[in-house]
C-alpha cells in the first residue's frame, strides 16, 4: 500500500476530528475570527498551491450567503494587489512557511489589514505573526497533500460558515453523518476503481465542476500533476460549454462533479453528451443515476454548500490508482520541495548567482 493511500483512508477520521475541534476547543477563536471578517470593508481569501483550493472551497459559501470576499492567489495577491483599507485576509496555509505567505505578513502589517491564519501548524510564521489564528490539528501527510487540504478546507469552511451565521450544531451534526458514510462507502470505492477502465494511463484528462465542488476540481488537477507527474485541466462546467469543448474526442477522460443542489440536470446532460461524443466520464456526487457515466461515485447526503468536504476522496482515489497503473511513485516528488520557501526558479539554484550566469553556465552544460 503506498502511503498516499494510507493517507487517503485515514481521511473521515481525521476530518471528524476537527469538526470536533472546530465546535469545541477552536470555537471562541473562530467566533473572533467571523466577527473580524463581519466587520471587514474588504475580505480576502489567499492561499497557494492546494491551499489556494481550500481557499476556493470557502469561498463559495461566502457567496452563496450574500456575502462577497476576494478571492487571490498569495502570489498574486503579495506581488500585485493594493490592499485597501479595512481589509481582513484569511490566510491558508498547511505549514504557514510558504514564501508567498511568509512575504505576504509585512504587506499585510504596513497595509493594516487584519490577519486571520488558517493553518496546520502552530509554531509556523503564519500562525506566530497572525492576529487570530485557526491552529488546525491533524497528522502530516507523507509527500501529497491529502489530510492537510481537506482539514484546512474544513476550517476555512467553518470561518464562513460561521461569518453568515450558520455553523451551528445542527450543521455539524449533518457533517458528521457524511464523514461516517464517508468511511463507510471508503472499500467500495476502491473496488469501484480497482475494476474500472477510467484510470488509463496516458490518457488526456479534464476535471469540471461548479460552485462548492470548483476546488475539488482544481485539488483534482494538483493531484494528477503532483501524483501522476501528468498533465490535466480544470475548469468551470459552464466555462467548458463556451469554446473548450472543441478538444472533447474518443477515449478522453472527464471527471464531473455535480452539484448537489443546483444545474443538476443541465452538468448532468454534459456528462450525457460528453459519452456520446465518445468520451470516458466519472461522475461524483450525490442521488445519482448509477449507469450516467463510466464510473459513478454516490456521496453519502451532506449539505450541498460543504459538498467539497467529501468529493474530492474520489478523486484521490482515482489519482492514486492511475499513478500505480503508470509505474509512477507517488509518495516522492521528483522536482518540487515539500515546502517552498524562495521564489525564484525551480532548481533551488543559489539566488545570489546573477541570472545572466546561470544561463551563461546553462549553454556550456554546466
Amino acid at each position: 500500500m503506498t502511503r498516499f493511500l494510507r493517507d487517503i483512508l485515514r481521511q473521515p477520521d481525521e476530518l471528524q476530528g476537527v469538526i470536533d475541534y472546530l465546535s469545541g476547543g477552536a470555537r471562541p477563536t473562530l467566533d473572533a475570527a467571523a466577527d473580524v471578517v463581519r466587520s471587514a470593508r474588504h475580505v480576502y481569501l489567499t492561499g497557494i498551491g492546494s491551499s489556494w483550493c481550500a481557499a476556493l472551497n470557502a469561498e463559495s459559501i461566502f457567496h452563496s450567503e450574500g456575502f462577497p470576499v476576494h478571492t487571490r492567489d498569495a502570489a498574486e495577491l503579495l506581488h500585485f494587489d493594493k490592499l485597501p483599507e479595512n481589509s481582513a485576509i484569511i490566510a491558508i496555509s498547511r505549514t504557514g512557511r510558504s514564501a508567498e505567505v511568509v512575504n505576504l505578513l509585512p504587506k499585510a502589517r504596513q497595509s493594516r489589514a487584519t490577519l486571520i491564519g488558517v493553518t496546520n501548524s502552530g509554531d509556523g510564521p503564519l500562525a506566530q505573526e497572525a492576529q487570530l489564528s485557526l491552529v488546525v490539528p491533524v497528522k502530516f501527510d507523507h509527500a501529497v497533500s491529502v489530510n492537510t487540504y481537506s482539514t484546512l478546507s474544513a476550517a476555512a469552511g467553518a470561518l464562513a460558515s460561521a461569518a453568515v451565521n450558520s455553523f451551528d450544531v445542527s450543521l455539524a451534526a449533518s457533517l458528521s453523518r457524511a464523514l461516517s458514510g464517508t468511511a463507510t462507502a471508503l472499500s467500495r470505492w476502491r473496488d469501484q476503481i480497482a475494476n474500472a477502465s477510467w484510470p488509463a494511463p496516458s490518457s488526456v484528462y479534464y476535471f469540471l465542476a461548479r460552485s462548492s465542488s470548483l476546488g475539488s476540481c482544481h485539488e483534482a488537477r494538483l493531484l494528477w500533476e503532483e501524483a501522476v507527474k501528468s498533465p490535466a485541466t480544470a475548469l468551470g462546467t459552464g466555462t467548458f460549454r463556451h469554446g473548450p469543448q472543441e478538444i472533447v474526442a474518443e477515449n478522453v477522460r472527464f471527471a464531473v462533479w455535480i452539484d448537489g443542489q443546483r444545474m443538476r440536470e443541465q452538468d448532468l446532460a454534459v456528462a450525457r453528451d460528453l459519452g456520446r461524443l465518445g468520451a470516458s466520464v466519472m461522475l461524483i456526487g450525490q442521488e445519482l443515476y448509477e449507469r450516467g457515466g463510466d464510473l459513478v461515485f454516490q456521496l453519502p447526503p451532506i449539505p450541498p454548500d460543504w459538498q467539497f468536504l467529501i468529493d474530492i476522496i474520489p478523486a484521490q482515489l482515482a489519482a492514486e490508482r492511475l499513478a500505480r497503473l503508470s509505474g509512477v511513485d507517488c509518495d516522492s516528488f521528483r522536482i518540487c520541495s515539500y515546502i517552498v520557501e524562495d521564489e525564484c526558479g525551480l532548481l533551488h539554484e543559489d539566488v545570489s548567482v546573477p541570472i545572466e550566469e546561470l544561463h551563461d553556465g546553462h549553454a556550456r552544460g554546466a
